[in-house]
């Protein structure tokens, strides 16, 4: 494996649902290595939502440790944590969670805004970002002005324009057209390929599968299956 950007190690999750123990992830051990394109797939309650989100710092296990980047995310709190996770990890989500009120331009630019990159190296990266998306002349539209393809477009170059370590995308494709979806992970493929970096997906869709080059299928809240495609 190439340089290893995030481990989750013996990590097991347990919810406790109308009084009863429900294991969503079981001792489970992944690396991930940098510029992978990794999907981690599976039914329903397999436990792969559970998994990309303790790897992302927004839930924490019951037992076992998530390092990013060298560090111990998974024993983060707080302020530390929100900085860290703002520093080092890039989101998409399948609603795109963009601020409604910002343009598309303002929502790409948002997360160098809080780390505090200067304004004249914003604009240069985010005018970078939107010609490699596509998103050229659609500075200053509005979320409600753009098609759902478009605002996963906005989303895609907010998670990437301030360099993360790594980019967790959950079920990216779920509210797109099949079109649409295809389009938006060929682009993220070769964005992943030209740029070199990382992504990892949860997902039930079968043409993210296809086009990653790793696939980690989970069954039970375990690692069932882990390929790596030629």
């Amino acid at each position: 494996m190439s340089e290893e950007v995030i481990r989750v190690e013996h990590v097991t999750k347990v919810y406790g649902m109308d009084g009863v123990e429900v294991k969503a992830v079981r001792s489970l051990n992944l690396a991930i290595g940098k510029g992978e394109f990794t999907a981690i797939a599976g039914p329903s309650g397999s436990g792969k939502t559970t998994l990309l989100n303790i790897m992302s710092g927004l839930d924490i296990p019951t037992s076992g440790r998530v390092m990013l980047s060298g560090k111990p995310i998974s024993s983060m709190r707080g302020a530390e944590l929100s900085d860290f996770r703002r520093d080092h990890i890039g989101f998409i989500f399948q609603s795109y969670n963009l601020i409604p009120v910002l343009s598309a331009l303002e929502n790409i630019e948002y997360v160098m805004l809080l780390q505090g990159i200067p304004p004249k190296e914003r604009r240069s990266r985010v005018a970078s970002i939107m010609k490699e998306v596509g998103l050229e002349g659609m500075e200053k539209r509005k979320p409600g002005q753009l098609s759902g393809g478009q605002q996963q477009r906005v989303a895609i170059a907010r998670a990437m324009v301030s360099n993360p370590d790594i980019i967790l995308a959950d079920e990216p494709t779920a509210n797109l057209d099949s079109t649409t979806g295809a389009a938006l992970l060929d682009m993220m493929r070769e964005l992943n390929e030209k740029r070199g970096m990382t992504f990892v997906f949860s997902t039930h869709d079968s043409m993210i599968m296809e086009r990653a080059k790793r696939l980690v299928m989970m069954k039970d809240g375990r690692v069932d299956r882990d390929e790596t495609k030629g």
